[in-house]
């Protein structure tokens, strides 16, 4: 293969040379001779450095070097360690003409003639000043990053389109039990108790291959699996984000292991408060029901008494009232076993477990257990149920004693007046059955209407003023609501309850 070579007139070759060095501007060009002193200066070292040709040529290259550097007689350092290795190369600073600094990436080469004599040295700087301050603030902001991310109580956790993952934070460290050497590069599965880690990377690959977003930019509640195998509920939102051609996914984690602890125990604490609420009720309906138990269990002793003497000398007249006298003494007490199955239902104490009932059967056994007194005291009752026997999703217990709360206080704000009408109602809402209780006694007073619903907001001398606000705490969680409204001549409270669905009944 023979090479061409193109003819070149005299001179031409060293004028098209120094066009193109003189054309780098964006590269300080310059020669020195074997001692270091500049022979060759380009318009590049010109704009980097400061020094026109004029001012630099002839002068030695350690003006270029910083004070310490001189002192330390670096200048000199470099030249013999380019002439022994024929070549030096080095980031460090550099100083201009006018006394102010910058980074540079300098390169240093030996030159010799055709008998290997040093004839000088070939200098190329380029300035990385602006690439030194950029690198210098990138790492500063990922310092900064990290140090936030190692600080924050949410876990931070990156990873591929694969499922591997590439970032474990520090709070992650913590939150699983594995330090991120030991999960960088494996499956995010790792983290997931099953079924959820066999069926992750399904679940991803049908993301990547088009499918619907069922995680990312939503807030989920899932399970967690410590190192230890401990699995816990956390909170997990998932962002995703294009790098290059890389997709990857960012998952914040929240531990609720606490939070869960605590809902737990404020349910406890709920329902410890609504029992006692029971408790408190029954007291203040103690002298009413002991009289309204001592009527039968007075007629059963009178009833056997007179049955006994009836024996005394037995005839068929008088087998036939001890008999009827016997009837009557059972009906008193069955009637007396009813007061107090409903006293047992009503303070029982159990689970809270919400389920379908008949709503007009819950609301008539309750106002047979609150309107207990409620003739002896001059009140009419007027009830007005809905024809649709309509089932509500409600605990029984929880809810009859709303109802109980709500009567006993209608009965009270009419004591004192001489219209006494407790009218009970119920009917459909939309999706709702709603309660309502009027009574006729003199209204809500103006400084309580407000907080009426609020714990210890009372307009009775002697109420503590939790009555109502456990019958709104009952009737929220059953996702209902319990309102007041003022009548020229009393008041109304109205509750709702959703209805069951015709599945939650047939399961029931």
């Amino acid at each position: 293969m023979r090479i061409c070579a193109i003819p070149l007139k005299p001179g031409t070759l060293a004028e098209e040379l120094g066009l193109l060095i003189d054309g780098a501007t964006n590269y300080a060009i310059y020669m020195l001779d074997p001692q270091g002193y500049v022979t060759i200066w380009n318009r590049g070292a010109e704009r980097i450095k400061g020094w026109t040709q004029a001012e630099i040529v002839g002068r030695h290259f350690s003006v270029f070097y910083q004070p310490r550097d001189i002192a330390a007689d670096k200048p000199a350092a470099d030249l013999v360690r380019a002439a022994a290795e024929g070549r030096l190369e080095e980031e460090s600073w550099r100083v201009r003409r006018d006394g102010s600094e910058f980074f540079a990436c300098v390169t240093m080469t030996a030159l010799h003639d055709e008998t290997g004599a040093l004839r000088g040295f070939g200098k190329v700087v380029r300035d990385l000043t602006e690439q030194k301050a950029a690198e210098t603030a990138l790492a500063r902001r990922e310092e900064h990053l990290r140090s936030i991310l190692e600080t924050v109580p949410d876990a931070m956790i990156i990873i591929d389109e694969a499922g591997t993952i590439s970032s474990f934070s520090a709070a992650a460290e913590r939150l699983f039990g594995h330090v991120e050497a030991d999960v960088i590069g494996r499956n995010v599965s790792v983290l997931m108790p099953e079924p959820d880690r066999g069926r992750h990377d399904g679940y991803l690959a049908d993301y990547m291959g088009g499918g619907e977003r069922k995680v990312i930019g939503r807030v989920r509640l899932v399970t967690g699996l410590r190192r230890n195998g401990e699995t816990f509920p956390l909170e997990l939102a998932v962002g995703e984000a294009l790098v290059g051609d890389r997709r990857i996914f960012t998952g914040f984690i929240r531990d609720l292991t606490e939070r869960r602890r605590t809902e737990l125990r404020l349910q406890d604490l709920q329902s410890e408060l609504i029992h006692v609420s029971r408790l408190s009720a029954m007291g203040t309906m103690a002298s009413t029901l002991a009289h309204e138990l001592n009527q039968p269990l007075t007629a059963v002793t009178n009833y056997l008494e007179g049955a006994r003497g009836l024996l005394d000398d037995p005839t068929p007249e008088t087998l036939a009232l001890a008999r009827e006298a016997m009837e009557d003494a059972t009906a008193q007490s069955i009637r007396a076993g009813h007061i107090i199955r409903r006293l047992r239902d009503f303070v029982a104490h159990g689970a809270v477990s919400q389920r379908p009932e008949p709503l007009n059967l819950m609301v008539e056994e309750a106002a047979h257990l609150a309107l207990i007194g409620a003739r002896a005291a001059g009140v009419r009752v007027v009830t007005d149920y809905s024809s649709t026997d309509a089932m509500v999703r409600a605990d029984r217990v929880q809810i009859q004693q709303v109802l109980v709360n709500l009567i006993r206080n209608a009965i009270q704000a009419m004591a004192d007046t001489p219209r006494r009408i407790l009218t009970i109602a119920t009917c459909p809402v939309d999706d709702h059955m709603q309660v309502t209780i009027t009574d006729t006694g003199g209204g809500i007073a103006p400084g309580v209407a407000d907080r009426l619903f609020q714990a210890f907001a009372s307009s009775k001398p002697e109420g503590m003023g939790l009555g109502l606000s456990i019958c709104r705490t009952i009737v929220e969680a059953h996702g209902g609501a319990i309102w007041a409204t003022a009548l020229p001549d009393g008041t109304e409270f109205h509750f709702t309850l959703l209805r069951a669905d015709l599945d939650d009944i047939d399961g029931g």
